[in-house]
This record gives structure tokens, sequence and C-alpha cells, in this order.
């Protein structure tokens, strides 16, 4: 096989931010046949992360890292982006025909815009999946979803970056970046909520090992549910029409046993956004199963009615917890 490094088109890369997705994909990379020029770390944990998965590069401060590059990639949280770009641009750091890739999913290349008076080539890479910041994510890098934004004759330089280490490009618009992140971040991020609430209430009803009991039950709610949204040719319902359980069989008796007792639950243990939370997602259940034709009107009228916005006695509705709502008061206190 021949040596990936010797492939027309190699390019220099310097990362800047040897963090969980930084280190990870300077790393594939370099498999790609890329070499990785320098990179910038400043923790502790980072300079580990670099070591381990980039050794043998230089770690180097930033403007060094953008000096050395052909390709920069940009891997620092989204926030402290638009002020590194700007900044770099006030130092004078950015060369003609250097790529600029970040692999922010708040932003699109705009954020790139004071780089490019200097020449340089924007692209916004990113990847549609969690890193752990070790060699476990490689793999999993293999048939993972990269957005890929960037100007129109550019966007292919992006998209075979993106092809290199194994991944699959998606193109998304400037305009829809925003959206398209937050798509993600809802269903990610409050899936592991949703997890941290089901187990909460095991453990209290006595189950002494939530997660396992837990692990069956979602991982086949899941799988039934991307499956339902694999091609659009093949969607119809989408994953709505994997839903299970009282809401999907018009149960509104049961939808209201639920609710007492998670209430009850919610006044004992001060977690009042595990019943606010079944409330509204019950509400969207009901919903989305009716306008599939999962569901008859009537069914989801009685689902609805069943559903009541009660407060929890000694609670405010809204507030994340009881302890939450303590807290804040004692803060006030000690602020006054």
């Amino acid at each position: 096989m021949s040596d990936p490094s010797r492939r027309p088109g190699r390019l220099g890369v310097g990362v800047v931010g040897a963090g969980r997705v930084g280190a990870v994909l300077g790393n594939a990379l370099r498999a790609a046949g890329h070499p990785v020029v320098a990179v910038s770390a400043i923790s502790q944990a980072s300079l580990e992360r670099a070591e381990s998965l980039l050794p043998g590069v230089p770690v180097v401060d930033v403007p060094e890292v953008v000096r050395r590059s052909e390709l920069v990639l940009l891997a620092v949280p989204d926030d402290a982006l638009p002020e590194l770009v700007q900044g770099l641009a006030d130092l004078g750091a950015w060369q003609p025909g250097q790529i600029v890739a970040h692999t922010s999913g708040r932003f699109g290349t705009d954020v790139l815009a004071p780089a490019r008076p200097a020449g340089v080539i924007p692209l916004a890479l990113h990847p549609a999946m969690t890193f752990t910041g070790t060699s476990l994510d490689l793999a999993r890098l293999v048939g993972a979803s990269f957005a890929v934004t960037a100007p129109a004759p550019v966007l292919p330089i992006g998209q075979a970056l993106v092809v290199e280490i194994g991944a699959e490009p998606v193109v998304v618009a400037e305009a829809d970046r925003g959206l398209y992140h937050a798509a993600l971040a809802h269903g990610a991020n409050h899936l592991v909520v949703l997890v941290a609430q089901a187990a909460q209430a095991l453990a209290a009803a006595g189950v002494d090992d939530p997660g396992r009991m837990l692990t069956p039950l979602l991982e086949a709610a899941l799988d039934g549910a991307l499956r339902a949204e694999t091609t659009a040719a093949e969607r119809g319902t989408g994953a709505i029409g994997s839903l299970t359980g009282p809401v999907r069989r018009g149960d509104a008796g049961t939808v209201r046993e639920h609710q007492a007792a998670l209430t009850a639950f919610a006044a004992a243990t001060g977690a009042i956004d595990v019943v606010t939370d079944y409330r509204a997602l019950a509400r969207s259940a009901a919903g989305r199963a009716l306008a599939a034709g999962l569901i008859s009107d009537a069914a989801a009228t009685q689902v609805l009615d069943a559903i009541h916005d009660t407060p929890v006695a000694g609670m405010e509705l809204g507030a994340g917890s009881l302890q939450e709502v303590e807290q804040q008061e004692d803060e006030q206190e000690d602020d006054a």
C-alpha cells in the first residue's frame, strides 16, 4: 500500500486547540497523509492529548501554528472563535491561499470574515458526533456525518477533506447553521437529560441499577426511531412512526397516573423538571402522533385533556428543581 504522505495535494496541518475534537481530527488528517506541523495546547489535559494523539508534533503558540500551516484547523469553543479569528487578523497572521477550517457547529464561514482580506480559503467542518478525546473516536469518525459550509468555489475542498478521513460530508447552507446546530444539541444533549431523569425516578422507585434496566429499552427505542429516519424515500411518518406506549395507544388513564406519580416524586425529591418535561413531551407526542395518523382525533383529545399543569406543592413551575430554587435563594441572601 502506498504511503499516504506521498499522495498529491498533501497539506501541512496546524491544529489550534488540542481539545477533544482538535487532537482527534489532527490525528485523522495525519493518517490520511497530511503532516501535522504544529499544535497549540495550554491546559495539562490538552498537552497530554497532544502527546498521545499527535506524538512528535511541536507544541507552539497560536500565531506560530498559523505561520507554519497550509491548513489551519481551528478547534476552539464557539464563543472563543470570533475573537480568535479577529485577533489573528489584527496580528497579520493569516496568509494568502491558506485553508482555514473551523469545527464549530454554530458558525458557518461568516465568522472567518476577518481572515478573508488576507486571501484565505474559508471552511466550516463540523462533525456531528461527540468526542472523548481518545483514540476510540478515530473508529467512530468513519461514516460519521460532517456539516460542510463554504463558498461554492471551494466547497469541494471541504468535502474532499471530510472524505479523506472516512467521514461523510453533508452540505449545510450558511443561513441554516443555527438551526442545524440547535437540532443536534436538542437531540443529543436533551437525550442525556431524559436518561438522567428516568434513572433518577427509577432509583426513587427502588431500582438498584437504573442504567442496566434502561439500556435495552432505550437502545431499542433509539434504534427504531433512527431506522425510521434513514432516507427520505423510506421515511414515511419518520421517527414518530416508531412511537410506543400510552400516548400511542391513546391510553389517557395511564398518562394521568404517570403525572400523579411523577408529581409526588417531584414533591419528595425536588426534581420538578421531570414532571414538567413529561407533560411537555406527552403533549408533543400526542400532537405528532395525531398528525401522522397514528391515533384518532378522539384519542388525542383524551390524552391532551389528561395532561394538566398542576403546580407541585412548595415548588415553582419552570424551575429546574427545588434544590435549585433553594440554592438561588441562598445566593440572593449571601449577596444581600
